[in-house]
């Protein structure tokens, strides 16, 4: 303990905060990659959370106008009775809108494009502005006019004022669509946008008995009406009508899961990136206490006992880390606003700015907690070591560390792990995820330990540089365990990009079969699928066509579960999210398997029996013989399970989770699909006839769908590259933090060989085969860790199939391994630059 000038002990807060200050002096030297480490870590986490929660806070603030009302039904294939209306108008103000995919026609070409075309009443906005692209609020169209989208307009090369048709209506283009306040909520498009009024709609004769339309009803309810009670109440009136309903509260449902799910899992790897600065934390402290060991040393002579010593380096720590934390939390707040300003056109809505108080404490928690439990060990070492060992610079005095430490240490890893689950939507995936990356934390340092026995136990080369090499892996002093761990991660992130950037780019490029269809045609009339058929062949007599019935319906029961009762839809079980397509066949359709039950016979006349997918009856909890209930154009249809079907989704046919028998929706009004497999270069002169010939078709090209899709991956890529890549210059930090805290050490050894007649390039090139070596070694651990990483992302998380390229895997982990190498031995030349005489007075 020190005393003062009036024989008063020194051991008390204030006065270790006093020494603490002076000493550092707002001089950060040697705690440089401590603020390094901490702010990527926690700039990371707080604009992710920033971000997620904008985006998240912007759809529940434009509930309303992304909804279109305060609560919206949609009904497929029909549209509401008079007797539903009026109960709808009874409760609030109602807006309808008519919706389906269509062929846009020119009158004086053969031009032709798929196009969502959309029909509006009058009161259509309810809530927000219906733009132009001049900024204007859209007036009332005619029956005869549309407005276009930007994309429909470049695409056709259309003017305002220029004619267009859809099915037996043409139309003027009265202007270009500047905002659609319910875009959102309206969720995938196939096709380039139009809107028209109702009327207008109605007579293009596309919306008959059968046809794939969706009809949307929303209310604008009076301030005292609560959304959530008058949901369960209509739901209940009508529960056999297969309304779909949502309320303001949650008005793109899809949208806001995705964003959730992509938040959580992006959060868990920029805590992972944070964990790994953790690392460097611990690296950058143990190299700052130890070039202060001789201060220490002195205040331990002038009576400072263990405890303010502690205290006046935690001080200094904590400051220094509390500078980091708060410059990355700026960061991470303004980050939003960056990300909108670059790549705002990938986000699903922009977001206004604004500060998020939630995720930027939890960040500066995570931030706190990890700079907690990487700098108490190397504090713990420096109050333990005696003032004897500490001017002596006995390195093995420095391993010691006390049992209150360990526990600490335990109790704030306990905290991160309750934090990161409490605040998961999935808990449990969370707790895997972080579990899954303390294993490769305590595989490396396990490793790292090896290394270091396994070269103390090996035969010692003749070669004097290969000697040296394998001696430097275990000597006292030698950082081989931190380096270990910093190349490993390193290399493991590398390869773990490297896996998913390539399984997802390969997703479509690779799963897109060879002998796909090139189009799906959609809303043939039944009547006339023998006259489509003949069409086709006679243009492409080569095609290869299959004709399917398609109808569309609502899950209503199954198994005995009411899907009304549910408080949640199970994991898993996306049928059960609002209509799906149905259709019926006398024999297994194409591209299915039976995985348990049998098939009915081709002329069965029985009771309703059904075929269901097995990977949403395992997600239902459903076996043959259990019962299903599906409502279709308002009448219910319980049918018994009857098989369950292996699908093969890849083939890019039609493949539907429910199948029926004929004799259950044959009589049914529907229209059919069918898939057209022929020589592309045919391709246009369908796309030219068959529109004219059949009005109410829409045609689908697979390499449209297969576009859009890959352009969703690819952004799903650069978001996790660009989390991941944080924890690479994580993982950079660290490495030379790691180089950096041995450099005492090796300016020892450099010298010493030095006077022994070495020159610099024998030194250079004993590091460099020491470095070589780890590199090799950690490449085939990272190459397996990584795989493993990318391989449960893809298909655990994503349930994507797993398709890496092995050539740029291999490859973009050589080059990581290279930049390691290169980065060891940039880190050398101030070692070798030292002067003999000047580094033993030092020494």
């Amino acid at each position: 303990m020190v005393r003062d000038g009036r024989g008063g002990r020194m051991t008390d807060i204030s006065k270790a905060w006093t020494i603490a200050r002076r000493d550092l002096r707002g001089r950060f030297a040697g705690l440089r990659l401590l603020i390094i480490c901490l702010f990527l870590g926690v700039a990371t986490l707080a604009a992710i959370g920033s971000l997620t929660s904008a985006i998240s806070g912007e759809l529940a603030n434009r509930g309303q106008s992304i909804l279109g009302g305060d609560l919206e039904i949609s009904v497929a294939q029909r549209e509401a009775t008079p007797d539903e209306l009026d109960t709808l108008k009874a409760v609030g103000e109602l807006s309808e809108t008519l919706r389906l995919q269509a062929m846009a026609r020119l009158p004086d070409s053969s031009d032709t494009q798929l196009v969502e075309l959309k029909g509006v009443d009058a009161p259509y906005p309810l809530y927000g502005d219906f733009t132009l692209q001049d900024g204007q609020i859209a007036p009332p169209l005619g029956r005869d006019q549309i407005y276009i989208s930007p994309a429909l307009l470049n695409r056709l090369s259309l003017r305002t004022g220029d004619s267009i048709s859809f099915g037996e209506a043409t139309f003027t283009v009265t202007g270009i669509i500047g905002d659609e306040p319910d875009r959102l909520s309206e969720g995938l498009s196939l096709g380039p946008v139009a809107i028209t009024s109702l009327e207008g709609l109605r007579s293009t004769g596309l919306i008959q008995p059968g046809s794939l339309f969706q009809s949307k009803y929303r209310l604008k309810l009076p301030a005292t009406t609560d959304p959530g009670e008058l949901r369960d109440s209509l739901e209940q009136q009508y529960k056999n009508a297969a309304w779909e309903i949502k309320t303001r509260d949650n008005g793109a449902p899809s949208t806001q899961r995705f964003i959730e799910r992509m938040g959580q899992f992006l959060t868990l790897v920029g805590l992972a990136s944070l964990v790994i600065a953790g690392i460097g934390v611990g690296n950058g402290v143990a190299s700052y206490l130890r070039g202060k060991q001789g201060a220490i040393a002195t205040l331990k002579i002038l009576g400072a006992d263990s405890a303010m010593v502690f205290r006046i380096y935690m001080f200094q720590i904590l400051t220094v880390a509390l500078i980091a934390i708060a410059a990355g939390l700026v960061i991470g707040a303004l980050a939003p606003l960056l990300i909108v300003a670059v790549a705002g056109d990938a986000l699903p809505i922009q977001p206004e700015f604004a500060l998020y108080p939630l995720p930027l404490i939890v960040s500066a928690a995570y931030g706190l907690l990890i700079a907690v439990i990487f700098a108490l060990p190397p504090l713990s070492r420096a109050k333990l070591i005696p003032a004897a060992g500490l001017f002596r610079g006995d390195i093995r005095s420095w391993r010691q560390v006390d049992r209150p430490t360990w526990i600490a240490v335990a109790l704030a890893v306990a905290a991160i792990v309750a934090l990161a689950v409490g605040t998961a939507r999935e808990p449990l995936f969370s707790l895997a995820f972080i579990g899954a990356a303390l294993g490769i934390l305590l595989l490396l340092s396990l490793l790292g330990i090896f290394i270091r026995w396994a070269a103390s136990k090996a035969p010692r080369p003749k070669q004097p540089l290969l000697r040296l090499a394998l001696t430097n892996l275990h000597r006292p002093g030698a950082q081989t365990g931190q380096l270990v761990v910093a190349l490993g991660l390193g290399l493991t992130l590398f390869a773990t990009l490297a896996a998913i950037q390539t399984s997802l780019t390969n997703e479509i490029r690779l799963s897109v079969p060879r002998d796909a269809p090139n189009f799906f045609v959609l809303d043939i009339p039944v009547e006339r699928a023998d006259a489509f058929k003949a069409q086709v062949t006679a243009a492409a007599p080569d095609a290869q066509i299959n004709v399917v019935p398609t109808l569309r319906g609502i899950i209503t029961e199954y198994g005995g579960q009411v899907v009304s009762e549910l408080d949640e839809i199970p994991e898993g079980a996306w049928v059960l999210r609002g209509d799906r397509g149905l259709t019926y066949s006398a024999v297994l359709p194409e591209g299915s398997e039976i995985a348990a039950g049998s098939w009915w016979p081709e002329n069965y006349d029985g009771p309703p029996l059904v075929s269901v997918d097995e990977e949403q009856a395992a997600a239902l909890g459903l076996n043959v013989g259990d019962s299903l209930t599906v409502s279709l154009l308002g009448v219910e249809i319980k049918a018994r399970v009857a098989s369950l079907r292996k699908i093969n989704w890849r083939n890019f046919g039609f493949n539907y989770v429910l199948v029926f028998p004929p004799n259950v929706l044959a009589n049914t009004p529907h229209n059919v699909a069918a898939t057209i497999q022929l020589d592309e270069a045919k391709e246009d002169g369908l796309l030219q006839s068959l529109p004219d010939a059949f009005p109410s078709i829409s045609m689908v090209k697979v390499k449209e769908i297969a576009s859009q899709i890959g352009t969703i991956l690819d952004q799903m890529a650069t978001a996790i590259a660009s989390a991941a890549s944080i924890a690479i210059f994580s993982g950079i930090a660290v490495l030379i933090g790691a180089i950096a805290a041995s450099r005492q050490s090796r300016i020892y050894d450099s010298v010493i060989l030095k006077l022994l007649g070495a020159t610099r390039a024998q030194i250079l090139s004993a590091q460099a085969i020491e470095y070589a070596a780890l590199a090799l070694i950690l490449s085939a651990v990272a190459l397996g860790l990584g795989l493993f990483a990318g391989w449960f992302v893809i298909t655990q998380i994503f349930e994507f199939t797993w398709q890496p390229d092995w050539m740029i895997v291999m490859l973009t982990l050589a080059i990581g391994a290279v930049m390691t190498l290169g980065i060891g031995l940039l880190g050398s030349i101030p070692v070798l630059s030292a002067k003999p005489a000047r580094a033993l007075r030092e020494l």
